[in-house]
């Protein structure tokens, strides 16, 4: 489990396939104590993905990333706008910002609120307009999950725990402050980006127990 609260900024480096299927093994850049105390096989959220560890080099680690993990997130489109390595070769730039999470123990703080870093969709960033000392940010998603999105309820957008300010059918709202701009991959979104978002896992078993009673 996660919080929500991004702790680290990593850099893709290598982008590289994994057998003769369709997965692939990231090799993320990062400052060297964020990796203070991990180990082998621990989880890290990655822009909202949680991933398992393979690898840990002092200033970077490798996540392997499944077909359907690279099919149903923003995992499977990652570009940069700047760099260029090995991973051109099929068609991946190095250099997308990652916002990074380690795994929540018991007894850290709860900053944001309880992610598990599953993805329920991928949206779409419809805009980003300043309003007073914030930006209010707008994201299209899909009809059923939008749904499930409150006002004043809690929801991940790449990893990022945030507080809804909006909804309507296939959009809602949040507000960001210029410091999660400045320690968040939102320093470099713009309109038509894509970017995981991850409903509030209590919204997920009440739409269940609803389908139940239905």
């Amino acid at each position: 489990m996660f919080t929500g609260i991004i702790t680290a900024l990593g850099t893709l480096r290598e982008v590289l396939p994994i057998g003769e299927g369709q997965d692939m093994r990231l090799v993320i850049g990062v400052a060297p104590d964020f990796l203070t105390g991990a180990e082998l096989g621990c989880s890290i959220a990655c822009s909202g993905v949680c991933l398992t560890a393979v690898e840990l080099n002092g200033d970077s680690f490798a996540v392997d990333a499944s077909a359907e993990t690279l099919s149903r997130t923003t995992i499977g489109n990652w570009r940069a706008r700047v760099g260029n390595n090995r991973a051109a070769e099929s068609g991946w730039k190095a250099g997308q910002r990652i916002n990074l999470e380690r795994s929540l123990k018991l007894g850290d703080e709860l900053g944001g609120h309880l992610v598990s870093g599953h993805v329920d969709a991928v949206g779409t960033v419809v805009s980003a307009i300043p309003e007073n000392a914030s930006v209010r940010w707008r994201f299209r998603v899909p009809g059923e999950i939008a749904r499930l999105i409150a006002v004043k309820g809690s929801v991940a957008v790449d990893g990022v725990s945030l507080t809804v300010n909006e909804v309507d059918e296939e959009s809602f709202g949040v507000n960001i402050i210029p410091h999660t701009t400045a320690v968040t991959s939102f320093g470099t979104l713009q309109p038509g980006d894509g970017v995981n978002i991850e409903i509030d896992t209590l919204a997920r078993y009440v739409a269940r127990l609803l389908e139940f009673r239905a």
